[in-house]
């Protein structure tokens, strides 16, 4: 029996490839976010609510390439823990509109410091510069249409 390769070929599927790739990184980034009880998507949330203020959960599925019943599902344990509030939206009360409350502005204010770290240790392995490539060709991908 031959050792195994060191580098192993990739497959051909491309769905696979990301898939796997992404579940890697995002077991990595949930155990960086591990001390303040955070998973990565929770902390995505969260961290664009401070950055940009309230929004509709619609908008905010849009922003991570969600769907709304998506959205919907990792938007409850944040509630449920006080770290997001969801109200009728104010123009249009079909929406919802989601904000941060002030335990949720200290959670993301707690989990930075760990993202930070997350993003640093990923870029020292990988690469700064291939780190930002990879995140370039991820928002092509992202942005594409692509209709069966």
């Amino acid at each position: 029996m031959s050792p195994p390769r060191k580098d192993p070929e990739p497959g051909r599927c491309n769905n696979t490839a990301l898939r796997k790739a992404g579940r890697h990184l995002t077991r990595f980034y949930d155990s960086c976010m591990a001390e303040v009880g955070l998973r990565t998507t929770q902390y995505a949330i969260l961290n664009l609510l401070a950055d940009r203020g309230p929004m509709t959960m619609a908008r905010l599925a849009g922003l991570l390439t969600m769907d709304r019943a998506t959205m919907g599902h990792n938007l409850r344990p944040l509630e449920r823990d006080g770290l997001v509030e969801i109200r009728i939206g104010s123009t249009d009360r079909r929406e919802r509109e989601v904000s941060l409350s002030e335990l949720g502005r200290q959670r993301e204010t707690e989990g930075r410091p760990l993202w930070l770290k997350a993003q640093a240790r990923f870029e020292q392995e990988f690469g700064a510069e291939d780190a930002k490539a990879m995140r370039r060709i991820m928002a092509r991908i992202a942005a594409m249409e692509l209709n069966a």
